[in-house]
């Protein structure tokens, strides 16, 4: 397990962490939440041993293997394929140990040792880590083609998802994963959150997509006021359960309040009088010893509206028989070639509609938004536009169209040029862009305030069609429900590519999807697409099983029937060994499980304000009572469960 003791941590000026506690059982997959610059990439570096606490502790078995994804990818000319397996560094080490013995050495205590190895690589999967590699990148969004291809020929985005594909296929009992979503689309987020369901380590998640964070989390973490708090469930149980704890600890303030208040009257009256005075001083005791009670922060609510377009011609747009896709042009302008991505669309888009463009990554869904918003033009058919169409397009990469030496207000005044500066600094500040914010540099700014200034300029030119091609990329939580449910109350026309399910949810009515160099609307909602593309990934498998099993074959150097009974000899060994330290270890989490939810069960009780009237003195002490056996008995099964742990490694590592 992960046990935070006491944990207090500073960085530079800021405390991060102050006297946080939590524990996490192993197996369980946690979402670490909090707000930006609360700590929670901290909180990787310090399980990561990047960092140290200034005080409390740490702990976890030191023999855990833990898995990251890392946040750099140099520019190798190593195929994307071998780089993955890269990812297993004691598989390759194993296998780098085997190549140097069997091209150097001949004699007999060499020869033990590369048996020795062979039995070591076939535990550590290398018989199937090829075919494990390929299923991974298919699973990301590689083709069997992309894999053979050397790692600097890839952009940033994808370089991040083979780094992805490494911490993954690492054997590991710890995964860190950091915003894993943010270089994914949607057909990848669903394939890794169905991974992550089946991963037997622990699993802490950093993410602001709720959608993913519900299908892959039963635990979430969340650092509030410089402590750990735990609750149980996935994010909407998360949310449902801090709703109602900002509602209750509101309750006990006002409680508190008014009993303050009767304290401080009486104290009042009757601290000079002789008779009263023994009593007045003892309440003024208890006024002195009550601990004020701190409201629970919620998270700083954001909103914004976009403004009504002022008018909407119907159609807005027709597409007949149009090819779209990019042209070659020569140093003079001329076109000397073209790649159609789409063929024969034919599409038309009335007033107030709400569609969601789906489909694999690299089918053309970013080439059909940019046709439509006239950043391409069509390679052939008919393209007409409505009078009055009035388009805003956020872009995949919108914040880079940001001039960083200029401010927030220098961008909307190119906009508004005949309009008064206060009402632009008005309009700005309703985007969190308040004082000397909306007049400073945008270069400073994170990715999401980048994004917030991007839609703020689309918002004040009142388009009456919205094109918006994954403009979740830099927002965290806040800010995504804040633009779910603007575009929800927006009354214009709306097509949007996101990967973010509740976003898609939220704000569109049906689907069109983009496939086979078509588009063509879907039948069905999220849940019929999410089976649409396994029943696709499914195929690409079938279609790449042949080139898995030659791979398989071509490598295997082996007599497989020796290392067979080699494997079964050893197997049974350990087994042996391992099978009551295993069977007990499982019995302890079971119980480790059972008196966490016992204690969230009394944490629950006493959080009721009812508990501390006098009425309910009795109850109030079984309780304590109860809280106290059961942490003592908790303690006692960590104890032995570390223990047994450690018998576990010994046994691993003989």
């Amino acid at each position: 397990m992960i046990r935070f003791s006491r944990l207090s941590l500073m960085r530079g000026t800021k405390i991060l962490f102050e006297q946080a506690d939590a524990i996490l059982n192993p197996g369980e997959k946690i979402g670490l939440v909090g707000p930006n610059g609360a700590g929670k990439s901290t909180l990787f570096s310090l399980l990561q041993g990047e960092l140290h606490p200034d005080a409390g502790d740490v702990d976890f078995p030191a023999s855990w293997r833990i898995s990251h994804v890392a946040q750099e990818t140099p520019a190798l000319e190593r195929t994307a394929l071998d780089y993955t397996i890269d990812g297993d560094i004691h598989l390759r080490r194993l296998q780098a140990e085997l190549a140097e013995l069997e091209a150097t050495s001949q004699d007999t205590k060499s020869g033990i040792r590369i048996a020795e190895l062979h039995t070591a690589l076939a535990d550590a999967g290398a018989y199937t880590v090829h075919s494990r590699a390929e299923q991974l990148l298919l699973g990301l969004g590689f083709s069997m083609e992309d894999m053979q291809r050397p790692v600097a020929g890839f952009s940033g985005g994808w370089r991040m998802r083979l780094n992805l594909a490494q911490a993954l296929i690492c054997p590991s009992d710890l995964l860190l994963l950091d915003e894993p979503t943010n270089h994914l689309d949607l057909d990848a987020i669903l394939w890794l959150e169905d991974w992550l369901k089946h991963y037997r380590g622990t699993l802490i998640i950093i993410s602001h997509d709720r959608d993913f964070l519900d299908g892959a989390v039963n635990v979430i973490l969340h650092i509030d006021g410089r402590k750990l708090r735990r609750y149980a469930g996935n994010y909407s149980a998360f949310e449902r359960q801090r709703a109602e704890q900002v509602t209750l600890m509101q309750a006990m303030i006002e409680k508190q309040a008014r009993h303050r208040a009767h304290l401080e009257a009486y104290i009042n009256r009757f601290r000079y009088k002789a008779t009263k005075a023994r009593q007045a001083q003892s309440r003024l005791k208890m006024l002195e010893k009550m601990e004020e009670l701190a409201p629970l922060r919620a998270a700083a609510e954001f909103s914004f509206d976009f403004l009504e377009p002022e008018s909407s011609p119907n159609p807005l747009l027709v597409m007949e028989d149009v090819t779209a896709g990019y042209t070659d042009t020569d140093q003079w302008g001329n076109i000397t070639g073209t790649h159609p991505i789409l063929s024969t669309t034919r599409f038309a888009l009335q007033t107030g509609e709400r569609i969601g463009i789906l489909g694999v990554n690299g089918a053309g869904k970013s080439t059909f938004i940019r046709t439509v918003a006239g950043e391409l033009k069509p390679l052939s058919g008919v393209f007409t536009t409505g009078k009055g169409l009035k388009i805003g397009y956020f872009a995949q990469h919108q914040v880079e169209t940001l001039r960083n030496e200029e401010s927030p207000l220098w961008h909307l005044t190119r906009l508004a040029p005949d309009t008064r500066e206060q009402d632009l600094r008005n309009f700005l500040g309703s985007f969190n862009f308040h004082g000397d914010m909306a007049t400073s540099p945008v270069a400073p700014f994170s990715g999401g305030e980048k994004a917030r200034l991007a839609l703020a300029l689309i918002v004040w030119q009142r388009p009456n069609l919205l094109l918006l091609d994954e403009p979740t990329n830099h927002l965290d939580l806040a800010m995504r429900e804040a633009l779910t449910e603007a575009l929800a109350q927006y009354e214009g026309t709306l097509l949007l590519v996101s990967h973010d399910r509740h976003l898609l949810r939220a704000t569109t009515d049906r689907f069109y999807i983009v496939a086979d160099h078509r588009l063509k609307e879907f039948d069905g909602d999220l849940d019929d697409y999410r089976n649409w593309l396994f029943d696709t990934r499914l195929k690409k498998l079938e279609t790449g099983t042949v080139s898995v099993n030659q791979e398989k074959t071509s490598r295997s150097t082996v007599d497989r029937k020796e290392q067979k009974r080699l494997e079964a000899q050893e197997r049974q060994r350990l087994s042996a060994l391992k099978k009551p330290l295993e069977k007990r270890i499982a019995q302890l989490e079971k119980e480790m499980e059972q008196l966490n939810n016992t204690l969230s069960a009394i944490d629950r009780q006493m959080n009721d304000p009812t508990l501390y009237d006098f009425a309910n003195k009795d109850k109030l002490k079984s309780i304590l009572a109860q809280q106290a056996e059961c942490r003592k008995r908790l303690s006692a099964i960590e104890e032995e469960w570390m223990e047994k742990q450690e018998a576990l490694e010994a046994v691993l590592s003989d």
